[in-house]
């Protein structure tokens, strides 16, 4: 029987997965629709709306799982758009398309991740006795903090340049066969990454630290005195 505290913490961290990935997929199709190649647009992903971007594994149950048993907060995923570099204008390389609909993602939540940070400041200097209000304004506070760690994790998770994550995208010419021969075992890799220790803070954690350390110095704020 899940408790009510229980049921609370998976909507606060369901509902800014949701919002976080259907923003993240949408980039992506918005730089491949603006770059000519309308395969997006005529799939319905041209959208905000989570449910033409929600997959049901990696958009629900995964962060569910990872609420009720522990896990990274910042592990989900949508359905990928579909691209077709073809379609692109020749104004850019292919290569080039490509890697600008890539980055589009994370970038995207980064914009949410310094949207957050900078609403969590505007309440920390007008409001802070909402940081421990214990009704609707509390909520607001650890959904804000919620879709802020979780989009610095996602923006820093998916510039990993393993297959297919979004940073695979970027790479130059030269470590295309690298690329190649990696592929087959990017899931191993990942999982190495996620569960080595080491790995994780070298990787993730740390990065994860240098983002949220700039955003919180521009704002003036530390997200953590707010939990």
């Amino acid at each position: 029987m899940l408790s009510p505290d229980l049921i609370r913490n998976i909507v606060l961290n369901l509902v800014p997965m949701v919002l976080s990935l259907s923003v993240h997929e949408f980039a992506h199709a918005l730089v491949a629709d603006k770059l000519g190649d309308d395969t997006p647009r005529r799939q319905g992903r041209l959208t905000l709306s989570p449910l033409e971007h929600y997959d049901v594994f990696g958009t629900i149950l995964v962060p569910v799982a990872s609420v009720l048993f522990g896990g990274f907060s910042f592990i989900g995923w949508a359905r990928p758009v579909q691209v077709s570099p073809t379609g692109f204008t020749r104004r850019v390389s292919m290569r080039t398309g490509m890697a600008l609909v890539a980055i589009a993602g994370p970038l995207s939540n980064l914009a949410l991740a310094t949207l957050s940070v900078a609403a969590l400041a505007l309440i920390a200097r007008t409001s802070p006795g909402m940081a421990f209000a214990q009704d609707g304004r509390g909520a607001l506070v650890y959904l804000l903090r919620a879709m802020y760690v979780l989009n610095v994790g996602l923006f820093v998770f998916n510039l990993l340049p393993i297959p297919p994550l979004d940073g695979s995208r970027l790479l130059p010419r030269r470590l295309d066969s690298l690329q190649e021969t990696i592929a087959p075992l990017s899931m191993l890799l990942l999982l190495l990454i996620l569960y080595n220790d080491t790995l994780r803070s070298l990787l993730i954690l740390q990065p994860m630290r240098v983002v949220s350390g700039g955003l919180e110095s521009l704002f003036g704020l530390r997200v953590r005195a707010l939990s």
